[in-house]
């Protein structure tokens, strides 16, 4: 394992998270629930690179952030399925908090995101439910693939 630049929480933080794309890939799998490599590179808005999403998806193994399973249907063995992990579903709350920021500094189209800004507004009872639901498909879903 590399050694970090400072032991600072931010740039920990920053080391796994900070880069353009890494909470792109985690808001996919959250909030859309896209668990395939192909699902996360062809149904995101943002256009990431395979490459890219290859590297990201093996850091966040790397760092605890996602499990790779296989797909439970016997047509598509061969197919990963990517699972978030406790260390990723606690992420919720700084993705939130981000939602919040952009709706106030930001020209966040309303309608489009509705169910995110919802989730904002619903405040630490309905991140809370929602970390529970994260956990019940994902979490439970890496015993059954293991």
């Amino acid at each position: 394992m590399e050694p970090h630049r400072s032991y600072c929480p931010v740039n920990l933080a920053i080391e796994v998270i900070g880069d353009k794309w890494s909470l792109l890939i985690l808001r996919d799998m959250i909030f859309y629930k896209r668990r395939h490599f192909n699902e996360l590179l062809r149904q995101s808005e943002e256009k990431i690179a395979s490459n890219i999403l290859r590297d990201r998806l093996a850091m966040f193994e790397k760092e605890g952030l996602v499990t790779k399973g296989k797909g439970p249907d016997d047509i598509h063995k061969q197919k990963v399925t990517y699972s978030l992990t406790e260390k990723s579903i606690d992420l919720l709350p700084v993705l939130v908090s981000a939602i919040g920021w952009s709706i106030k500094y930001e020209p966040v189209n309303m309608q489009k995101y509705k169910p995110a800004i919802d989730l904002f507004a619903a405040g630490q009872a309905g991140i809370e439910g929602f970390q529970k639901l994260l956990r019940e498909e994902h979490l439970t879903a890496d015993v059954v693939q293991a």
